[in-house]
């Protein structure tokens, strides 16, 4: 057993949707040592629940269950605003599921079997990385970013086009707050990966593609000439710089 990290659970609540009891208990036991309170559910409906009257610090999510498959109960927390991490349980065959999943609003995945210092690795990622965030977002000199049209709100994790409001998925937005905060800047897929997924996701770069494609789709008045997300071919992409005084909390 992982050794306890007490300083890190004092308020933390987990939720593990997963319907093999067996390793149901296993994640309740290990996650007991980052999380005060680890609820599980054995079915997507009643996952669904909990994660409707709770919150969570971060849901381990199994995509093959009973009642309401995966897929399914990420796309409708994301589709009620719920931003909560999701760490999805995947078999090795389902190729298609995981990226699908990620495409949805996922963090994270792993396949079975899985160990459990890794599955507590890549939870710890993921609760540093929105801790990060949180703290970025909060200590940011101009929350508030105006870029010839487009507006994007950290605090509120809100985003407007031209007045109009944008809704994006929990990573588009961390993606996209990722290149406000450096207008200008030619990030690398790689990098992307690393830094808004949290680390590489070996042979996913492609994951990078999808994003920035569904981004366009939301935000540019014409998403095959892209002004606000621009390629650089052979590089990356970054953020159109504002042509006025970038930011302020007011405007």
């Amino acid at each position: 057993m992982l050794e306890p990290t007490h300083t890190d659970n004092v308020h933390r609540r987990s939720l593990v949707i997963e319907d093999n009891q067996d390793i149901a208990h296993l994640l309740e036991l290990h996650l007991g040592d980052i999380s005060r309170i680890v609820d599980v559910a054995y079915d997507g409906g009643a996952g669904l629940k909990l994660a409707a009257a709770h919150n969570y610090d971060i849901i381990i999510l199994d995509l093959m269950l009973p009642n309401v498959g995966g897929l399914e109960i990420c796309r409708t927390l994301r589709a009620r605003g719920d931003h909560t991490p999701i760490l999805m349980l995947t078999a090795k065959s389902s190729e298609l599921d995981r990226v699908l999943g990620l495409e949805i609003g996922a963090d994270d995945y792993l396949t079975k079997p899985f160990s459990i210092p890794e599955l507590i690795a890549r939870v710890k990622a993921i609760l540093r990385r929105v801790a990060h965030n949180s703290a970025s977002a909060a200590r940011a000199p101009h929350p508030v970013v105006h870029i010839n049209g487009l507006t994007i709100d950290a605090e509120r994790r809100q985003v407007l086009a031209d007045g109009k409001r944008v809704e994006l998925t929990a990573k588009e937005f961390d993606l996209l707050w990722h290149f406000a905060q450096q207008p200008g800047r030619v990030f690398s897929r790689a990098q992307l990966l690393d830094q808004v997924w949290g680390y590489s996701f070996n042979g996913y770069e492609h994951t990078v593609n999808s994003h920035i494609n569904r981004l366009r789709s939301k935000l540019e008045r014409d998403p095959a000439n892209p002004y606000y997300i621009r390629t650089v071919w052979g590089v990356g992409y970054s953020l159109a710089e504002p042509q006025t005084d970038t930011t302020d909390g007011d405007a």
